[in-house]
This record gives C-alpha cells, sequence and structure tokens, in this order.
C-alpha cells in the first residue's frame, strides 16, 4: 500500500446507527457526536483506532494438502487451524488470506488488509434523523444499502439518530 493511496470512495452516504452500536469506527461516532446537517471535517485513525497493528503472529505456513483445488492467492479461509484454539467462539473465527502458494505450502496471514495502516476520512453529514425501533431492535440500519431516510423524526429524543 502507499502512502496516501485511496482506498474507498464513495458517491452515496455512509449510514449507521449513533450511539455504540459498533456501526462505524469509535473515533468517527465521537467526531461526529452532537453535529448537524452540513458539519465536515477530515480526521485520521491510527492503527489501533482502526484495524489494528500488524501482527506477525498472525502470519502461517500450512501444508498443502490441508487445501481444496483450485487454490489461488487471495482466497480466504474463516477458521481455526490450531486444536488448541477451538475454545475460540464460533461467531469470532479469525479470518486467513492465502499470501503465497508454494508445491508443499500455503502461507496464510490473518491480519485485515488494513492491519497496521493510519487511515484518513474526509466526513460531511449529509442527513440526520432518528432510528425506527426496528433498527434499534436490530442494532444496524434497514433500508436500501441500509439507508431509509425518514421525513418526521419521533418525539423522543433518547432514540439513537442515524448520522
Amino acid at each position: 500500500m502507499k502512502i496516501n493511496e485511496l482506498i474507498e470512495q464513495s458517491s452515496e452516504p455512509m449510514a449507521y446507527l449513533h450511539g455504540g452500536y459498533e456501526g462505524t469506527f469509535p473515533k468517527i461516532e465521537q467526531t461526529l457526536e452532537g453535529q448537524e446537517l452540513g458539519f465536515e471535517t477530515k480526521i485520521q485513525l491510527e492503527p489501533t483506532e482502526a484495524f489494528g497493528e500488524y501482527d506477525a503472529e498472525l502470519i502461517r505456513v500450512e501444508p498443502r494438502s490441508r487445501f481444496p483445488e483450485p487454490l489461488e492467492v487471495g482466497m480466504q479461509f474463516e477458521g481455526l487451524l490450531d486444536e488448541e484454539d477451538e475454545d475460540e467462539d464460533p461467531d469470532d473465527l479469525p479470518i486467513y488470506i492465502v499470501t503465497d502458494i508454494a508445491e508443499d505450502h500455503v502461507v496464510l496471514d490473518g491480519n485485515h488488509p488494513l492491519a497496521g495502516v493510519a487511515l484518513r476520512f474526509d466526513l460531511k453529514v449529509v442527513a440526520v434523523r432518528a432510528a425506527t425501533t426496528e433498527e434499534i431492535d436490530h442494532r444496524h440500519v434497514h433500508g436500501a444499502d441500509g439507508l431509509a431516510l425518514h421525513s418526521a423524526a419521533p418525539e423522543d429524543d433518547s432514540a439513537p439518530v442515524l448520522h
């Protein structure tokens, strides 16, 4: 990855449920807390505030015989590689990315592709609305592409808001 490389750009706004529902990075949510329509800023997230530091311990070399055919660099596998890891929560299984293939072994990386990378975000509040009861119950935004705008907000000011 190159310095100042654009990783992602969208013409559509990102919608998330504000208030600790883990729909975005905590620093982004903190930055947007209490902001109104039209607010704009730029922030940088250090690796520890985004996808974590790169961890060389998450590189694994496994026998080629453990993997299916065809196998290609970039393929992802979810799961545990060691019996000692069997106590892991099944909802929190690591994802390994194949980074190299040799005749008798496969190199896997359990780091997120953006681990160790500082990220910059241009933020602009383009809509704010109260979340629906269903969204609160499900802990995420509903609607097309996660966004469904409503013209009237409920009177309950304690309801989480959607940014």
